[in-house]
Formats: C-alpha cells, structure tokens, sequence
C-alpha cells in the first residue's frame, strides 16, 4: 500500500560550545514543543511510529533529532583529530542549542535510556524554560555498560554494538522489532556507542543534584520497562523518590527501547504523562 507519512525532515545549522554543527531533524504535529531524545549510539528513527501517531501530533509538534555523529547529523570540522567522548555539559548544550536555534518556547523534553539520563540535568539546569520533562528508562547514576571491545580493531564495532543492546529488549518484544533496533545500532559511527557510554556510564551521576527539581516549575514523568536491566526499576524508583511531586509508572512487559519494541505498549502509559504536560 502506497503511504506518505506525515513526518517532515530538516537540518538547522546551531551553534555547540562555540563550533557549527548541521544538525538533522524530523517533526510532525502542532502544538505544545515535545523534543524526543534517540539512545546512545542510534538515532531518531527510534521515534517513528510517534511521529506518525495522530493523538500524540494533534496536541504536540514533535522534534526528533540526530544529536552530532549520529544518524544524518554531521560531525564538527575537523572532527577526525579529535576522540568522541559525550559529556554531561556538551550532551546539555547540544540540546539546548537545538531548541534555541529552532526558537521553541517551553518545550517538554523526553529521552530514552541516556536520553532519559540526560533530561533529568536539563530539568535540573532549564527548570524554569522547560514546561517538563518525561524520562524513559531513567538512572541518575548508571556505571557499568562500558567495555573495551566497543571499539577495538579486532572486532566489528557495528555487530558488536547491535547485538550488545539487542538484549536489553523484553523477551516479549517482537522479533521485527528487536530487529529493526538492532539495524539502527549497526549503522552507528565508529566509536560513537562508546563516546556516547563514556557520559552515561563515566561522566553522569545526578543523585544529588537532581534533589533540586521544583516539579512545579518544571513536571517530571518517569516510565521504565520492567525487563531493563540497564536502567533497572530500582533506579528509576531511586529518581522517583529524590524529585518531590515526580510521576513514575512500572511499564509491564517492556525493555529498554519501549518506542520501537512496543509502541502501542509505550502509549499506554506515555498519553496520560502528555496529557499531565500539557495541564
């Protein structure tokens, strides 16, 4: 059957820590800014089954971007002189830098995985710009997914990367699914999953500072997938319990990547976080 989504995409030039970066995004809907953050080495192809979801669009413009050295984002000039190593700041301004320079007022923010890390600093630095942030698969402190084969000459980075994350879906995830993830995975740049590894299991730690979040200035909405051993329910529950007046949902029968495992799943119990946005 012949279809054209309703899913637009562009590329905006933005200013990051004092260089040019050509930055790719997708959009669809109008509405309330709702910024969708991919997962560490992937890109925003992850979103697509939101980005052509009518009750998510009718109410939100929804922006899913390839953060710099993923997906059909470029790198910075002259960026094979340099290791790609994501911090918690540079993670920060990449996208913050992304909804200046598009001119959004009071988006709300949602990540997955280190998306879902990183969204907690955004509340924590932006509370005041931000009208909310949900967290998917959140952890304010996550060590452990590094290793030193992620990137090694002796070993196909895109495979490894693939398969690597291929096992954090549910076991009830469709093999589809699984599979389309894992086809994102392998397509990533050499070193950027470990670059990106490097903020999430090295760099990032928000116990403390996440304290600080004035849920009414800026809502927070955590969901985590009970079979997600990476961000485990107990970590997401540990944010839960340090953010006063937080939202925080055990997702049954999810893994780490609910929005391309199980959309209709995700939806569930994403609709009524959006709709708590938008009150």
């Amino acid at each position: 059957m012949n279809r054209i989504e309703p899913i637009s995409g562009r590329y905006v030039t933005v200013d990051i820590q004092g260089e040019a970066h050509r930055i790719f995004f997708e959009e669809a809907g109008q509405g309330v800014p709702l910024i969708c953050l991919h997962t560490a080495g992937a890109d925003s192809r992850q979103w697509r089954h939101m980005l052509n979801d009518s009750d998510v669009t009718s109410k939100f413009r929804v922006l899913a971007f390839d953060l710099p050295y993923h997906g059909r984002s470029n790198p910075p000039d002259q960026w094979w002189l340099r290791k790609f190593q994501l911090t918690s700041q540079l993670y920060a301004d990449m996208i913050r830098a992304f909804w200046k320079g598009l001119g959004l007022e009071r988006p709300v923010i949602m990540g997955c995985s280190m998306g879902g890390a990183i969204v907690l600093k955004m509340a924590v630095d932006y509370q005041r710009e931000l009208r909310g942030i949900v967290g998917l698969e959140s952890a304010a402190f996550a060590p452990g997914r590094y290793n030193d084969f992620l990137h090694h000459p002796a070993v196909h980075g895109g495979e490894l990367c693939a398969s690597y994350t291929m096992g954090l879906c549910a076991p009830t995830t469709p093999e589809t699914n699984r599979r389309e993830n894992w086809w994102y995975y392998s397509q990533s740049g050499p070193g950027v999953y470990a670059g990106d590894v490097h903020f999430y299991s090295f760099d990032w730690d928000g116990r403390e500072a996440i304290k600080i979040i004035d849920t009414s200035l800026c809502k927070v909405s955590l969901l985590t997938g009970e079979y997600d051993y990476s961000a485990t329910p107990a970590m997401s529950e540990a944010v839960a319990a340090a953010i006063k007046g937080s939202r925080y949902s055990l997702m049954k029968g999810m893994g780490h990547f609910p929005m391309i495992e199980d959309w209709p799943g995700l939806k569930r119990y994403l609709m009524p976080e959006l709709e708590y946005m938008l009150r």
